[in-house]
This record gives C-alpha cells, structure tokens and sequence, in this order.
C-alpha cells in the first residue's frame, strides 16, 4: 500500500511541476509577447533547475529521504502556488525586476521538482522494490502526469479558472501530497507535528489566495491599465480586458491597446472607406479578426452590401461585443444584423477550407507581435486570400506603424507583392497610438483614392484621403524581404523596430 501511495505522488507532483511550467510560459507570453522566446527560455531554464535539483537531491540522507520529500513538497506548492499571483502583481505594479523574478521563480520551481523524483524512487528502493520495476512505474506516472495536465490546461484550467487560481490549486495538490505522505508515513519521519502545523500554514495561504485571486487579478489590473475595468476573461487564446475612464472604453488584448472609444472612429473609418467607397457595387465583404465589429459597423453603412463573414478567432471576443450594452452601443449591434455571418475559427484555417468569394476584405488582426500573429500576415495566408478575393475587388491589411515601425510595415506589404497582388500604402494619425499604417492591395485593380465620400464622415474628406496616400520623407519606402512561415521574419521586425521607440 505505501508504495503504491508514493507511485501515485508521483503522478501528482509531475502535474504540478509542469503547470507551473505553463502558468511561467503562458502568463510571460501574456505580458511580453513573443510566445516562442518565452516558452522557449522558460523550458531551457525549468529543464536546467531540474538536472540541479535531481543532482543534489545525492547529498539527503537515506534516513531523511522521505522527510524531506515533504519539506519540498511543501515549499514547491508555496512558491509555485504563488507563482501566477506574484509574478503579475509585479509586472503591473514594479514592471522593473519583472524578467529577474520570472527566472528566479522558474529556477527554484525547477530545482525543487527536479529532487522529487529522485527522493521517490529512493524511497521506493529502500522498500525493496525491484529496480526495473521502479523505474517502469515511476517513470510512466510521471509522464502521465505531464500529459494529463499538458492537455487540461489549455482546454480547461487556463480558461475557465485562469492562471492565478490554477496556481494556487496545484499548489494545493502538492500540500495535498505532503499531508498524505505524512499521514500514511508518520511512523517513519521526524518532527510530524512540526511539519503537520507548516503544512496547515501553507494550505491556509493558499487556500486564501484562491478564494482572493479575482480581486488580486482585478488589484493588479487596475496597476496596470489605470483605469476602471468593467469586463475582463481569459480565453484559450488571450487575456481580454475593456476599462473606462470618464466617457472613454478601452479594449487591451494580452495588455496591448486596441481601441480607444474617443478616437477609434479614425482608425475604422480610415481601415474601410478608401476601399469601399471605391466599390460601389460590391455586395460582400469577408472581415478578419474585427471581432470588435467596430469595423463591422463602418462596412454595414453601405447599403449595397449584402452579406459580411466575420471570421474572429476567439468566442469570447465576439460575444462580448455581441451582448454587453456599452460593447453594443459602441459597435452599433453590429453583430445583429441579418446581413452579418460569425464564425469563430482560425482564419489562416477557414481560408484554407473555405471555396466563398468575395468582393472586398478588411483584415484587422493585432499587431504581429508573435509568430502565432505573425502566421496571418504571412506569404500562405495573403496567397488563400487572394483566392477568394474577385479580381476586381480589394483588400485592406492595417498593418503597423510606418512611422514607429517602419520595417515591419514595409515588410507586409513586400508580403503582398510577393503573391501577385498590387498594394497601396497609406496612413493616418490616430491619437492613441499615434501615426498608423494600412495597406490595400488588389488582384489586378489600378486603384485611385476617392475624392469624395457618398457616406457622412467623422475624420475621412478628400484632402486627408489625398494626404494619407503621401509619405513624407521621414517615412520613406523601405525594401524589405516577404514574411513566410519558416522564418517569420516580420515579428523580429516588429519587436526590433518597437524596441528602439521604447529605448
């Protein structure tokens, strides 16, 4: 029966140790961007804690092994329960040493889990327990733990719990572990009554920090975007948060600005009109990402468009715009228009299986500030699109600043020409993020800017129509390579040139 008990903890602390793992990876992507690096350095450093951890895990004694195993049982549910909470109350209140603790807590996290197993197998030798068999056990439940949790976190954990609670849970699994192997152990370990009093402590703490973790999140929020937060969710894809101040919503995607209510009228009509003011007889419009609707709203004035497909990723994006008043009233009930069709899917995938044409496409994507943004702004991408788009029809990609982050800009529409399609560079001033770029391209098309607008206009008439198809000199063409899948290179353009606005 006790061996049984220690195999079994193997399959829980392997759980925990690779949640850990993913709340570090998941929650620095959040925060950082560029998923790749942060997973990447994440894993490098977890995997080199753990060979340093398993290497003096040699140095506990024969008699202390399994009194041990509690104490780091106990100290690894702590620090790694915390984890999540910590880690994001830094970043928003003291953003500063954020890198340093995230490596910091990696490492201990690491080390820690890696004298786990080692103390484990230890004790299930000392039983007498023969080696092959040993290691056969220990080895399939700790990789069954990994599997177990590699598949619920991004299906359940992280999006219906979020990762600060998932944190404080699977810090509880690991006092969980500790209270048993005291309980089914007690006969053979030391101070039983100290290490039940750290044990209750410790569950206490965390326990605590599960039943706080929304106002911690909210506290942390509020640091970090300022102003009042009136909806906030996790999703499998991103972190989507809308805050108010005075008469001013704001929408941020993984703590990126995305809108501001008071100005988001240029950017969207700038995005919609030079194109569909051009096309006087188109009849449908593919949207993709814009699961605001905010572009959606500007395409359904026109009422010679008959049908729209919005295709936006994330559920929850949508549904939010769909339902709450004040999401709703900024969108005009976009999303409840007969004309207007959802779907929720990937769009580099709906493309792909999809055989609809269209007359016209407004691409509203997020900023490629990591290769799974980057992929929509790729050669594959742009060469289904044009598929799908009619020969005479247009396309329009937002696509950065040209002036902030001239080589990212220039590289998508490089991207455009690469497959076969004629592009038109433009900008406008949008106060919140300052000078931003877009791009139309079409199939075969000669474009030529309106001179005039048949709809009434907030921001667009035919002098800053005139001026947005001018670049001044400190915005000059760059000649840049095509962003293909392989190597992705428009995100290391996009984090280079924003770095240097940053320095």
């Amino acid at each position: 029966m006790n061996k049984r008990i220690l195999i079994l903890s193997v399959f829980v602390v392997a759980s925990c140790g690779l949640a850990y793992e993913l709340i570090a990876g998941a929650l620095s992507s959040y925060l950082l961007g560029d998923s790749i690096l942060q997973f990447s350095t994440i894993i490098g450093c977890y995997l080199f804690a753990m060979g340093v951890g398993a290497h003096f895990s040699k140095y506990v004694k024969d008699e202390d092994v399994l009194s041990r195993f509690v104490d780091i049982e106990l100290t690894v549910g702590l620090i790694g329960g915390l984890s999540a909470a910590a880690l994001f109350l830094t970043f928003s209140w003291m953003p500063a040493p954020f890198r340093i603790l995230l490596y910091v807590v990696v490492f201990m996290i690491g080390a820690l889990v890696g004298m786990e197993v080692p103390l484990v197998m230890r004790a299930l030798n000392a039983r007498q327990t023969d080696f092959n068999e040993l290691v056969s056990r220990v080895l399939t439940f700790d990789y069954l733990g990994a599997l177990a949790v590699s598949v619920l976190f991004p299906l359940v954990l992280a999006p219906y719990l979020g990762l600060t609670r998932t944190g404080f849970m699977f810090g509880m699994l690991n006092v969980g572990v500790a209270v048993w192997t005291i309980y089914v152990f007690r006969n053979e370990l030391k101070n039983v009554t100290g290490r039940v009093l750290r044990a209750s402590a410790v569950m206490c703490v965390l326990t605590c920090g599960f039943a706080l973790s929304e106002r911690m999140v909210a506290w942390g929020e509020h640091g970090l975007f300022g102003d009042q937060i009136i909806f906030s969710t996790t999703t499998p894809y991103q972190r989507l948060v809308v805050t108010r101040w005075k008469d001013d919503l704001r929408l941020y995607i993984n703590g990126n600005l995305q809108f501001s209510s008071r100005d988001e009228y240029r950017y969207h009509e700038a995005l919609v009109h030079p194109a569909l003011e051009t096309l006087p007889w188109a009849r449908s419009v593919l949207v993709l990402g814009g699961g605001d609707g905010l572009a959606l709203r500007e395409i359904l004035r026109y009422p010679n468009i008959r049908n729209v497909t919005v295709v936006d990723l994330d559920p929850a994006m949508t549904a939010a715009f769909t339902r709450r008043a004040e999401l709703v009233k900024l969108n005009g009930a976009a999303f409840s228009d007969p004309r207007v069709k959802v779907v929720n899917a990937d769009a580099a995938v709906w493309l792909r299986d999809s055989d609809a044409m269209f007359d016209a496409a407004i691409i509203d994507f997020p900023d490629p500030s990591s290769f799974a943004l980057g992929k929509l702004y790729s050669v594959p991408l742009y060469g289904m699109l044009r598929k799908r788009i009619a020969a005479n029809g247009l396309i329009v990609v937002q696509s950065t600043s040209p002036f902030f982050a001239p080589h990212a800009f220039w590289s998508i529409d490089a991207t455009l020409r690469d497959v076969g399609l004629l592009t038109y560079p433009y900008h406008a001033y949008v106060p919140s993020f300052g000078e931003w770029g877009f791009i139309l391209a079409s199939p075969q098309q000669q474009y030529q800017p309106p001179t005039q607008y048949r709809l009434p206009m907030r921001y667009l008439n035919a002098d800053t129509t005139r001026e947005m198809f001018l670049f001044p000199p400190d915005m000059p063409r760059l000649q840049m390579e095509p962003n293909r899948l392989n190597t992705q290179s428009l995100v290391r353009h996009f984090e280079r040139d924003w770095r240097e606005v940053i320095r």
